[in-house]
């Protein structure tokens, strides 16, 4: 038999890594976000697992996700089994939220007792100093830099555009004078946020101070010149007892300022040239077996158990060639990434959609699911979708934030 796993959505863990407090929590709209996002690893779990939210899905829901072809996995109210009498000694196999923090350690810990002997011995199970390290964006520039070193690529990032780490207004300001346009990163940050472009001096005074606030509430800030981005891509890996295997390619979609906007499904955009498509086919032969040795050798393999994603960057030179780097971030959790892979069995075989998630403040996600609707109205065959707008998260009046494809 076997015993289930324990499934929290809980995207503000690299705010809570940051912060450090067992005792953080996020504020009120990161707390919405959350709990209307709730369900969404139902999409990656087995049927026997368990997913903990905030209010149960509705019939209507159930039935509306019932067209697809899924199958779901049990609902559970956070607060009633984190706080329940544990006299029925229920076991889990495993404890799997999106991302672990001293935080999620101190929320999940009443359940820590009734897991897997496994679990209960992997490093996933308490939280160490050392772990905060893995999260920050320094880890991936050592992971890049070695990488880069390993395989001698002419298709890679060139040295001289590799991100530094910056303390001081002085050292930012000498990177101005080299590259001009720059991205300037929080260490611990998620989905864009984080994120100050400078793409024109003078630098006004507000923006010196927000990133002199990031190095002082995290220690530094990691800038890289602002490039001339033609496609964003993850490779989505898992460790396990320090063996790290990969998953399969995750194509995101940011914006300018960096900022999350979704995940193409079922692979690249038609409007992609020859040259893109073939250039992208192209590195994975030469990215992940290298990038697996260095991982399984590297602290990320001792001190983590479970999935992360590894975003890498193709953009132009100054030559118009095409280059990557091809280790940006690492993002050392659960990510929109890795549940695309997910949703793409969901889709009918040869269409392609998106993935996005929904805020738009004042405007509920059941006005936005009515208006796309209307506009693109669903049509499912053999339990795959074949065209429209599908909602993977419940719309009510009260929900602020939502998911949904669009194929």
């Amino acid at each position: 038999m076997k015993y289930p796993d324990v499934y929290l959505f809980n995207p503000t863990c690299e705010y809570a890594v940051a912060n450090g407090n067992a005792s953080w929590h996020p504020n009120r709209i990161l707390q919405k976000m959350e709990s209307d996002l709730a369900t969404l690893p139902m999409f990656y779990a087995q049927s026997t697992d368990l997913i903990l939210v905030d209010k149960l899905p509705s019939d209507e829901f159930i039935e509306q996700l019932g067209k697809v072809d899924i199958l779901l996995p049990q609902f559970v109210l956070r607060k009633k089994i984190l706080n329940s009498d544990k006299s029925k000694k229920e076991t889990f196999n495993k404890l799997s939220p999106w991302g672990w923090s001293p935080a999620a350690h101190k929320l999940l810990s009443p359940l820590k007792a009734f897991c897997s002997e496994e679990f209960n011995q992997s490093p996933a199970s308490n939280w160490h100093p050392e772990h905060r390290k893995l999260y920050s964006k320094g880890f991936a520039l050592q992971i890049l830099k070695q990488l880069v070193s390993a395989v001698k690529s002419d298709l890679f990032i060139e040295e001289e555009l590799f991100p530094e780490i910056c303390r001081t207004r002085e050292e930012i300001e000498r990177l101005i004078s080299r590259w001009g346009r720059l991205m300037v990163k929080a260490p611990w940050s998620s989905s864009g946020r984080g994120l100050q472009p400078i793409t024109k001096t003078p630098v006004h005074e507000k923006v010196w101070e927000k990133l002199m606030g990031i190095v002082n509430d995290q220690g530094f800030t990691l800038v890289e010149p602002y490039l001339d981005k033609v496609a964003d891509m993850a490779l989505q890996f898992e460790v396990k007892k320090g063996k790290v295997s990969f998953l399969g390619i995750s194509n995101f979609l940011t914006d300018q300022k960096g900022q999350y906007q979704g995940n193409l499904l079922n692979g690249l955009p038609d409007a992609y040239s020859k040259e893109i498509k073939n250039f992208i086919t192209e590195i994975p032969e030469i990215i992940i077996e290298p990038l697996i040795n260095i991982l399984e050798n590297s602290k990320l393999s001792q001190l983590y158990e479970g999935n992360f994603g590894v975003d890498t960057l193709l953009f132009r030179d100054k030559k118009e060639q095409l280059k990557i780097n091809p280790c940006l971030e690492i993002n050392v959790r659960q990510n929109m990434g890795f549940l695309s892979l997910y949703l793409e069995k969901l889709i009918y075989p040869g269409e392609k959609g998106i993935f996005r998630t929904y805020y738009q403040p004042g405007k509920s996600f059941y006005s936005f699911k009515t208006e796309m609707e209307k506009k693109h109205r669903l049509k499912i065959t053999s339990k795959k979708i074949k065209s429209g707008f599908f909602a993977l998260t419940e719309a009510t009046n009260e929900a602020q934030f939502g998911a949904y494809i669009l194929v």
